[in-house]
């Protein structure tokens, strides 16, 4: 048994923090999914890989967005509350979602014979938008190295490829924005945005943070 009084066991925890770290992400991913199946006026009978893998990237998105935001709180407002078990959950949910969303994307072009990437992406958007596509490849490497935080987290380098990540994050709204059939659909094109909005003020105000916190106060 721990000598540590029971309530002081607890003091500086705030469960709050877990509930609302859950509760965005299931906010969020609720949203992609209903605009999703408005897309389709909710007919899913014969549903196509192309109809389907739209939803895997809007969820994938959503829930690292929420990651971002209940990080932002925790750290912010809740005294940096252990959240690992959140995280560890829904991180095995986007690790499959962002690689089923261009998975099965690939697989169909191959499969209807337009080929490998990138030229099956560049048949599959409008001409010009071909470079758009690429960059969800590029953030996609960004968020499979991430994976590796297990082993290399501690590394002095590891800071680079939380950057990359949060410029994958960045890469990706813009990927949605011009490429989203879903997000043609003029409410959830101002939820997007206010994503986007909310995520750019939260990774400015953290590296602030780190800033001033870097560097040496001066003596007078």
């Amino acid at each position: 048994m721990s000598d540590i009084p029971f309530t002081s066991q607890f003091k500086g925890l705030h469960p709050q923090a877990s509930i609302i770290a859950w509760s965005l992400t299931t906010i969020v991913s609720l949203l992609a999914v209903y605009v999703w199946g408005a897309s389709l006026s909710w007919h899913f009978s014969g549903l196509s890989i192309y109809q389907l893998f739209p939803v895997l990237g809007l969820v994938a998105w959503s829930v690292m967005w929420s990651h971002y935001m209940s990080g932002f709180i925790n750290d912010k407002f809740l005294g940096k509350t252990d959240l690992r078990d959140y995280k560890r959950l829904t991180g095995y949910a986007v690790l499959l979602l962002i690689l089923l969303h261009p998975g099965l994307l690939i697989y169909q072009r191959f499969r209807d014979g337009y080929g490998l990437p990138p030229k099956s992406y560049e048949t599959y958007v409008a001409p010009g938008l071909g470079w758009i596509t690429l960059l969800g490849t590029v953030s996609l490497l960004a968020f499979l190295a991430y994976e590796l935080h297990r082993f290399y987290r501690d590394r002095s380098w590891w800071k680079y490829v939380l950057y990359a990540n949060e410029v994958a994050m960045l890469a990706i709204f813009y990927h949605g924005l011009r490429l989203g059939t879903q997000l043609h659909v003029a409410w959830f094109r101002y939820v997007w945005l206010f994503y986007g909005i909310c995520l750019v003020i939260v990774l400015l105000i953290t590296h602030v943070d780190k800033l001033q916190h870097s560097t040496p106060a001066v003596r007078h």
